[in-house]
C-alpha cells in the first residue's frame, strides 16, 4: 500500500526531469534560430555595404541626368529580389525552429502521456476493491485529454501550412511583379 505514493514520487520526479530536458532543448533551438539570423543579418549587411559603395561610385561616375536614371532603375530589380531571398531565408530559419519546436514538444507530450499511463495502470492494480469506476474515470480523462492534445496540433499545424503557403504567394506575386516595376521605371 505504501508502494503508491513512492509511484507518483517517482513519477513526479521523471516528468520534472524531462520537462527541464525539453526547456533546456528548447532554448538551444531558439539559440540556434536567433544564430542563424545574426549570421544572416551579418551577410547581408556587408553585402549591402560593399553593393552600396560600388553602387555610388557608378552613382558619382554618371555624365548627366538620363545615365543616373537609368543606373538607378537598374539597381531597382535586384534590390527587389535580394529583399524577396532575405525574406525567403528569414521565414526559412523560422519554420526550421518552429518544427523543431513542434518536434521537440510532440516527443514530449507522448513521451509524459506514455508514462502517466504506465503510473495509472500500475496503481489500478493495487488499487483497493471498489474504485473500478474512479480508474476507468481517470484513463477516459486522460484519454480526453490527450484527443484535444492531438486535435490542437492538427489545428496548429494546419494554421502554420496556410501562413507558409499565403507568404509564398505573397513572395511569388512581388517576385512577378518586380520584373514589371522595373520595366516601367525604365520608360
Amino acid at each position: 500500500m505504501f508502494a503508491i505514493p513512492e509511484q507518483f514520487s517517482a513519477a513526479s520526479k521523471a516528468n520534472f526531469e524531462a520537462q527541464l530536458s525539453l526547456i533546456s532543448a528548447l532554448t538551444n533551438k531558439a539559440f540556434e534560430g536567433v544564430e542563424k539570423v545574426v549570421d544572416l543579418n551579418l551577410n547581408v549587411a556587408k553585402a549591402s555595404l560593399e553593393e552600396s559603395s560600388a553602387a555610388a561610385k557608378q552613382f558619382l561616375a554618371a555624365k548627366d541626368a538620363q545615365e543616373f536614371l537609368s543606373l538607378a532603375a537598374a539597381q531597382a530589380q535586384p534590390n527587389a529580389e535580394k529583399a524577396l531571398a532575405y525574406g525567403r531565408h528569414l521565414a526559412s530559419i523560422a519554420s526550421g525552429v518552429q518544427a523543431e519546436f513542434t518536434k521537440a514538444a510532440e516527443a514530449q507530450i507522448a513521451e509524459t502521456s506514455r508514462k502517466v499511463l504506465e503510473l495509472v495502470e500500475e496503481v489500478s492494480k493495487n488499487a483497493p476493491a471498489g474504485s473500478e469506476n474512479a480508474v476507468a474515470m481517470l484513463k477516459t480523462a486522460i484519454g480526453n485529454a490527450n484527443a484535444g492534445y492531438e486535435q490542437l496540433t492538427k489545428t496548429t499545424k494546419q494554421a502554420v501550412e496556410t501562413i507558409e503557403a499565403n507568404l509564398n504567394n505573397a513572395v511569388g506575386q512581388f517576385t512577378q511583379a518586380a520584373p514589371k516595376a522595373a520595366r516601367a521605371a525604365k520608360k
